[in-house]
């Protein structure tokens, strides 16, 4: 793999492949672009492709999955369905863990060293919030076993509230659940934008916040927006971007995030991955933003007592 610099935490630079075909019949030519472009790792979009069924894998079209990986010079890394909530319902998780476990399973077999999985929410309104918080906990220590066995890295990514949550870790929060599991396999994915945006919701400054997280960020999510969670109504996604507002996947430098300022937050382990997520919708914008993510990637350093990736 082509190192950003010899001094970076940061092992390996890439991006979110866009979601494309749901039966991945396209993938070939993302690859060949990613190739082109000279990255070292892309995330998979398994999310968005039929490979799961009812909590099983579909085992022909995860044979068809790894033959079109194969035989590329790129790593692979995976981000897991959005919808798994690890802190959902005692009468819904079992469905959840199932889900992620066979997502795992998808991960080991195509060599994808981290699969990204969101952290949980809070929904109903007679849910017990740290009773949730403690699900999740023993939820992601049984799933850390089996990623471990799979040689998977488990990726927990800070969110922000949507979709009517009533909570979601704070990356401060997030820290300290990991902390509290305590599984070798069982790490974070900081999301700069999600970061500043939760913050934004309860007036936090993001920047102690992300540096809370460091200690056991294995994966890093990087693009722009403004920190604004989303208050008005559009009608259109390019309006969204022209007010600044939401989860808009920018190009770096669009937005306004101080970039120096979060890499000097954010010391890292040594072994991290950065992913570019771009918004397709900015496609254009590929070429120029693969170096300026690693010219970003270069900014963060390491720090010899983090928690190893």
């Amino acid at each position: 793999m082509q190192m950003p610099l010899p001094a970076s935490p940061i092992r390996a630079c890439g991006y979110s492949l866009r979601e494309g075909s749901p039966e991945f019949d396209d993938l070939g030519l993302s690859l060949d672009e990613a190739e082109a472009l000279g990255v070292d790792v892309v995330e998979l979009p398994a999310y968005a492709w039929h490979l799961i069924v009812g909590g099983r894998v579909l085992s022909t079209r995860l044979t068809d999955l790894s033959r079109a990986l194969a035989g590329r010079r790129l790593g692979y890394t995976m981000h897991g369905p959005l919808a798994i909530n690890l802190m959902d319902v005692p009468e819904r998780l079992a469905r959840h863990e199932a889900v992620l476990e066979a997502s795992i399973e998808i991960a080991g077999a195509v060599g994808a060293a981290h699969l990204v999985i969101h952290t949980g929410m809070v929904r109903e309104q007679g849910d017990d919030i740290e009773v949730a918080y403690a699900r999740q906990r023993d939820a992601l220590d049984r799933a850390g076993d089996k990623a471990a066995s799979a040689g998977v890295t488990l990726c927990v990514e800070n969110i922000f509230r949507f979709a009517g949550a009533r909570e979601t870790a704070t990356p401060l929060k997030l820290a300290g659940e990991i902390a509290a599991i305590d599984h070798r396999a069982v790490r974070a994915t900081l999301d700069v934008s999600h970061a500043f945006i939760r913050c934004a919701e309860i007036r936090h400054d993001p920047l102690i916040e992300i540096a809370a997280l460091a200690p056991y960020v294995a994966h890093l999510h990087l693009h722009d927006s403004f920190g604004r969670p989303s208050d008005l109504w559009t009608y259109h996604p390019a309006e969204a971007a022209a007010f600044g507002e939401g989860d808009l996947h920018l190009p770096i430098g669009w937005g306004d995030i101080d970039w120096q300022a979060v890499a000097e937050a954010v010391p890292l382990a040594p072994g991290a991955v950065a992913i570019l997520e771009l918004n397709p919708r900015h496609w254009r914008e590929i070429r120029p933003q693969v170096p300026a993510l690693r010219a970003l990637a270069a900014r963060f350093r390491g720090v010899e007592n983090a928690v190893a990736a």
